[in-house]
């Protein structure tokens, strides 16, 4: 894990995804980019980060001391901080529809004669990365040269025999800019020398701007120069307001929102090269295997609280995974453009379009998206491909990798089949709202066999009780588990049975249990675990508040801080701290959404 706390922001086309607490150096900057299929990130050095804030009074430079962070509107960064003898506002502002962001600072001078400092920008650009899952060097070249686009101040191009990317500051007035080769890397600072009398504050911005080549990437720091910052601010603030949830408790609004927003803006964003809106687990490096599509995170996590937050945009989402993603549907991992990054059949990722598309038409009352060409056919290859998998006489879906993407012990898992049951039942009210009244009889005749074929052969008796196998293979084998990712403890949630049904209750019991190695039960972080990352998760806790167990639940959030309160994918179970999967951007939204669901006002849950 991080030495050090990490903060992020970012917009659709940008991400800030490593802020250091301590200084508030900005680390690296990311951008999807769909000829590369995944994701390019720009990185300084430890000793000399991709930009860091300095400040000179004396010909003296200063740290900034005492650093207090505070994230405006649940989202955008800003610190306050003291550095010589001047007292600084800093705002980390990636603006709404913007491609690039501004570090702005408001100095103020709190003595009673005239400061003179020198405020500005340091770094080094020593990397460009390739980011799929895995983290490789671009053996691009990284150049830098004046331009007549911004004032005679400088671009930085990654360059191969055309140019891949460009990035360009946009100075203010009486902004000085200087840039030098350091072997392969680039050193650079932007700086201002500003006087200001006593309690005076003054306000100084840093724009920069992306883009695929010299002219975009500075006309993007021109727009956001000509609009100003408070333009901006404002414009953003604005966006995010109309997008927050409320909450019945202040602490809980705020962990709600904050992980609300970074599942909108790492695991969703634009491609720098096409502008396709894109969907990925997450736009953080710091995320092990980021930059890459899963239906399941996606569409079961991701989805629901996008969903109540801006339903047009989850129509957007709908759209890139029934035009983009659907020729691959249910395999393992893909790359950003729908091509199969890794195989394995997975049934419940499979399931998750349509049980996105019915959460869609039931919360906005959109049926006519079912008659999109591409939706309809969507849908008949997911039954299609749902057949292949159905056992030769038993109404039960095989698969090859369970919900954390790990191998199977045996091929049918219960809560990949409650999945079916559920699709199947979505399918035939979606049917049944359209008027197609015999397809809607077809479907939940099947769905009842599925039913009947779960309870037949995915109950067994353990330790005296009866309780739900986590997998059979239907000739008498089993095995008891559990995984957050595709939990047991949902079935009530979704409706296949009650809370109160015995053989649920003593599932639950079960998994619960002191004895099962996941369960952490006397732990201080009591929450379910896996062999997949052998601690509490996050997605446990939300299943958790799913199942009603808000003040669990709420007892467990404020005893962890995950990452730096951003959901992670696990958790020590003594001290709450992150321990696997930090910035797990499709888990952040699942939070948000189990957190509004529990806790959510007007969300129409008791």
């Amino acid at each position: 894990m991080d030495k050090y706390n990490i903060f992020a922001t970012g917009n659709e086309f940008i991400s800030l995804p490593e802020i250091r607490e301590s200084d508030g150096a900005i680390l690296s900057m990311t951008l999807l980019y769909m000829r590369y299929k995944g994701m390019i990130s720009l990185r300084g050095r430890e000793d000399s980060p991709l930009l860091r804030p300095f400040v000179k009074q004396d010909n003296m430079k200063y740290d900034i001391k005492d650093i207090k962070w505070n994230r405006q509107y649940h989202w955008v960064p800003s610190f306050k901080g003291i550095a010589g003898d001047i007292k600084i506002n800093a705002t980390i502002l990636a603006p709404i529809n913007e491609r690039g962001f501004v570090y702005s600072f408001a100095v103020e001078n709190p003595t009673d004669k005239e400061v003179s400092i020198e405020l500005g920008l340091e770094g080094t650009w020593s990397r460009a990365i390739h980011e799929i899952n895995e983290s490789k060097e671009i053996e691009a070249k990284r150049i830098f040269y004046k331009s007549n686009w911004n004032k005679g101040s400088y671009c930085f191009d990654l360059k191969d025999a055309f140019t891949i990317l460009s990035f360009a500051p946009m100075p203010e007035e009486g902004m000085t800019s200087v840039a030098n080769y350091n072997n392969k890397e680039i050193d650079y600072y932007f700086s201002k020398e500003v006087n200001i009398a006593p309690g005076e504050e003054k306000r100084v911005n840093y724009y920069f701007g992306i883009g695929y080549e010299e002219v975009a990437a500075i006309t993007s720091a021109k727009e956001m120069y000509r609009r100003g910052f408070e333009y901006e601010f404002k414009a953003t603030y604005e966006w995010l307001k109309k997008r927050m949830k409320r909450a019945e408790d202040e602490n809980i609004e705020r962990i709600l929102n904050e992980n609300l927003f970074f599942n909108f803006f790492f695991a969703t964003g634009k491609t720098l090269d096409t502008e396709d809106l894109v969907l990925v687990t997450s736009r953080s490096p710091r995320y092990y295997v980021s930059a890459a599509y899963w239906d399941r995170d996606s569409l079961l996590w991701s989805f629901p609280s996008i969903l109540i937050a801006d339903s047009q945009y989850a129509k957007k989402m709908l759209n890139y995974v029934f035009k983009t993603q659907i020729k691959n549907i249910g395999i393992h991992s893909r790359y950003i453009d729908g091509t199969v990054l890794e195989p394995g059949f997975e049934l419940d990722e499979l399931c998750a379009p349509v049980i996105a598309l019915y959460n869609y038409v039931v919360h906005t009352g959109d049926y006519d998206i079912i008659n999109i060409p591409e939706y309809k056919k969507g849908i008949e290859s997911i039954l299609e491909i749902l057949d292949e998998h159905r056992h030769e006489s038993i109404e039960l879906y095989d698969t090859f990798l369970q919900p954390t993407d790990d191998m199977i012990v045996y091929p049918y898992l219960t809560y990949n089949n409650i999945l079916v049951w559920r699709i199947l039942k979505n399918l035939g009210e979606i049917n049944e709202k359209l008027g197609n009244l015999d397809k809607k009889e077809e479907l939940f005749k099947r769905a009842d066999k599925v039913k009947t074929a779960i309870n037949e052969n995915c109950i067994v008796e353990h330790k005296g009780k009866k309780i739900f196998a986590w997998s059979v293979d239907l000739q008498g084998n089993f095995n008891i588990y559990d995984e957050p990712p595709g939990s047991l403890l949902l079935s009530a949630y979704m409706g296949f049975c009650s809370y109160e049904d015995e053989v649920y209750v003593d599932t639950v019991k079960n998994i619960k249990d002191p004895s099962y190695a996941y369960s952490f039960a006397n732990c201080n972080i009591a929450e379910i675990g896996c062999e997949h990352a052998p601690h509490p998760w996050i997605l446990s806790l939300c299943n958790s508040l799913l199942c009603g167990e808000k003040e669990h639940a709420r007892e467990i959030l404020m005893k962890t801080n995950m990452d730096n309160g951003i959901a992670c994918e696990s958790v020590n179970e003594h001290t709450g701290q992150c321990e696997t999967g930090a910035a797990f951007a499709t888990c952040a939204g699942f939070l948000a959404y189990a957190l509004y669901e529990g806790f959510g006002l007007n969300s129409g849950k008791k």
